[in-house]
This record gives C-alpha cells, sequence and structure tokens, in this order.
C-alpha cells in the first residue's frame, strides 16, 4: 500500500511538472489561433499561416485534417506520424516543438470532435488569442447531438475567455455571440464582401471566399495588411483534401474529376456538386461515393443528401458498398445508375467511369478519403496521375 501510495504521488507531481511546463511553452508563444467549424478548418488555418508568414511573422501551423501535417516558419512541411490513433495530447508536442524556435504565431487546427475533448484542447492545451469557427453545419451528430444547435454550442468550446473570435457562420451566429458574451470575448461575423474572383483564380486549387475572406481577417487581427496576406496565401501550397479539378482526355472522351472529400458533411457536399455541375448540360455526372466501415451513418446521410442534386450515375466505393448500397436503393435511388464497386484497383474504378462517360464526364469523389487502405485518397491520386505530364501544370489541380 504504501510502494502505490508513493508511485501515484510521484505520477500526481510529474503530471503538474509537465502541465507547468506546458504553459511556460504555451505562453512563450505570443500570437495562437485554435481554428474549429465543420468544414474549411485545414484551408483556413493554412490560409491564415501563409498570410502571417507573408506579414514577416515566424509562424507554425498544425494542420488535422486529410494527412496530419506541421508547416514550418519556412512553409515546408513535416508529416505527423501517428503509432496509434489521433489523441488530443498530440497538442502539446506541437507546443513543446513550437516553443524551442521562438515563433511570433502558432495556428492549430482543432483535433477533437467530442465536445468535452474541445473543451479541454482549448482550455488546458491551446489557450488561444484568437479563435475561429469557420462554420456550423451537421455533421459528426452522434458525437455532438443531433441538431445543427447542439453542433453549434459544441464547437463554442473553443472559444476563449477574454480573446476574440472570427467566424464566417450566419445561420447559428447568435448561439456562438452568446457563449462568447458570456467568457467576455469580442466575437466578429465574417462575410466574403470583397473577395474577387480574380483573385480566387490565382490560386492552383479551388478555394472557397468564405474561407479566405475570414483568414485575411484574422491576418488582419494579427498586424498584416491585406495585400501582402494575400499574396502569402495564393502561393501557399494547398491542403491534400482542398477541392481540386482533374482533366483527363481519353480516347476521345474528356473527364473532369474533382476532389470534395474534405467537405465532409452533407450540407458542403451537396453545395460543391451544386456549384460543379448546375448549369451542365450534354455531360455525364458521376458521383463516386467512398465509404468507411466505422462511418456507415455519414454515408447514408450522404445518400439522404443526394437527392437535393442531379446526377446520372453513382459508384459506391470503399469498405461497406453493400450496406451503403441496401440504403441507396430503399431510399429511392434507381438500380440502374447504381453500381456497388467495394475496393477494386483504383484503375477499375477510372475504366468504369470511363464506360459511363459518351463524351464528356464529370465526376465527384465524396465521402470519405481515409479507412483501413485510404482508398478516397487512392482514388484521387489515380485520376491525378492519368493527366500527362506536359499538362499537369495547367489550370487547377
Amino acid at each position: 500500500m504504501t510502494i502505490l501510495f508513493i508511485a501515484t504521488l510521484i505520477l500526481i507531481l510529474y503530471w503538474a511538472w509537465e502541465y507547468r511546463r506546458h504553459s511556460r511553452n504555451v505562453a512563450s508563444i505570443p500570437i495562437r489561433i485554435h481554428v474549429n467549424g465543420t468544414r474549411g478548418k485545414s484551408s483556413v488555418t493554412r490560409l491564415i499561416a501563409a498570410g502571417l508568414r507573408a506579414g514577416g511573422k515566424k509562424t507554425i501551423a498544425k494542420i488535422t485534417g486529410t494527412l496530419p501535417r506541421v508547416v514550418l516558419p519556412d512553409g515546408r512541411e513535416a508529416a505527423i506520424i501517428r503509432l496509434q490513433g489521433a489523441n488530443i495530447i498530440e497538442q502539446k508536442y506541437i507546443f513543446r516543438y513550437a516553443a524551442t524556435i521562438k515563433p511570433d504565431a502558432i495556428v492549430v487546427e482543432c483535433m477533437a470532435v467530442n465536445p468535452v475533448f474541445q473543451w479541454i484542447t482549448e482550455r488546458k492545451f491551446v489557450k488561444s488569442t484568437i479563435s475561429v469557427i469557420t462554420n456550423s453545419r451537421p455533421d459528426h451528430l452522434d458525437l455532438m447531438g443531433s441538431t445543427v444547435q447542439s453542433v453549434t454550442m459544441s464547437l463554442a468550446n473553443s472559444i476563449p475567455k477574454n480573446g476574440v473570435c472570427y467566424t464566417s457562420e450566419i445561420n447559428q451566429f447568435s448561439i456562438l455571440k452568446k457563449v462568447a458574451d458570456s467568457r467576455r470575448t469580442k466575437i466578429h461575423k465574417i462575410v466574403p464582401t470583397d473577395v474577387t474572383d480574380e483573385e480566387l483564380s490565382k490560386f492552383r486549387y479551388i478555394e472557397h471566399k468564405d474561407n479566405v475572406q475570414l483568414a485575411l481577417a484574422v491576418c488582419a487581427e494579427a498586424g498584416v495588411p491585406r495585400a501582402v496576406a494575400m499574396s502569402g496565401m495564393q502561393a501557399a501550397h494547398p491542403d491534400p483534401g482542398a477541392l481540386k479539378k482533374y482533366q483527363v482526355e481519353d480516347r476521345g472522351k474528356s473527364i473532369h474529376f474533382y476532389n470534395v472529400f474534405a467537405a465532409n458533411d452533407p450540407e458542403s457536399t451537396v453545395f460543391i456538386i451544386n456549384m460543379v455541375t448546375g448549369k451542365l448540360s450534354g455531360a455525364e455526372r458521376i458521383i463516386i461515393l467512398n465509404s468507411r466501415a466505422d462511418r456507415l451513418f455519414r454515408s447514408q446521410q450522404l445518400i439522404d443528401a443526394l437527392a437535393e442534386v442531379e446526377y446520372d450515375y453513382l459508384l459506391l466505393t470503399g469498405e461497406i458498398p453493400e450496406k451503403v448500397e441496401d440504403y441507396a436503393l430503399s431510399h429511392g435511388v434507381r438500380k440502374d445508375r447504381l453500381f456497388a464497386l467495394g475496393q477494386p484497383l483504383t484503375e477499375e474504378v477510372y475504366q468504369k467511369v470511363w464506360q459511363l462517360t459518351k463524351k464528356e464526364s464529370h465526376v465527384l469523389g465524396i465521402g470519405n478519403i481515409a479507412g483501413e487502405f485510404k482508398y478516397g485518397a487512392q482514388i484521387v491520386a489515380h485520376f491525378k496521375h492519368k493527366i500527362p505530364k506536359a499538362h499537369k501544370g495547367a489550370g487547377r489541380g
């Protein structure tokens, strides 16, 4: 019993010492930006970091999205190797490393979904001076509650005390403002009023005005002029999950593939599909829905959402195509436009798209990009590498 008591005491003292060390690491970084939200967190994290770097601020960024990354002050990236699954304790080690290079700013993407872990991440690990909430959409309803209001309350856990918060969320802004006011934090609602199409055309991928406007506002809060921040953002590397278009010319057919995997909620997915295909005529619209065994509910949500868009064919790939197919058929998807492919060689997926294409098709990859074999990422890579090298520098993607 005495040995157990001593061991417990030593462990408690170690935890106290470790937390004090972490608090010193956090306090050593003047600008701490915590990015949360349903969609666009990774992109906004990268945009803010790029804008700050362009403004001469030594900045380190940590991205949790499609592929976990640390973006160094010179723009180079280092992969985060996880021996097990994602864990919020990761944030402590990022701050430990950051403190060694003494940055002016750190931009951290929130990696927690559970509301309690979101609160812990903000209050104990990041302690942000600037909070960012991209938007609030109905996603992760199994963890954050069954309504968009409950999702908003969960995301609000990353709003600090006595700080400042920027958000592009409009519909649920009143909830966020109520929480911010209770914490004596000034909250700003940002809408895309002055980001031009010409400015967006200079990005190497398809970026959203909301994301750019939000990132510009945060950079301005940190003292970086708009023109300087915009230039840095346009030159930055996109997230691997960013919306990109790859155009393949093959045997007299033109195939346009869009990586929409990062739009991980039904509302965002529908918005992007309609944005891409809304004005198309005379071309096949093909959707590839990639599923994960532990995310059946998300695939079902996307099937429901597809009732709001026009498409010609639906290809089901990933780990549980049969379950998704059963759900789709029971919810009105016609059998003659549905193909359950599973996880064959990605060339087979491509050949199926080619067969379904008469002259021109627009193909959208949605659902989960990861999974046991990162099959969604494999699909993206396959379409990308179908582009002749001479044409890869043209256009976006």
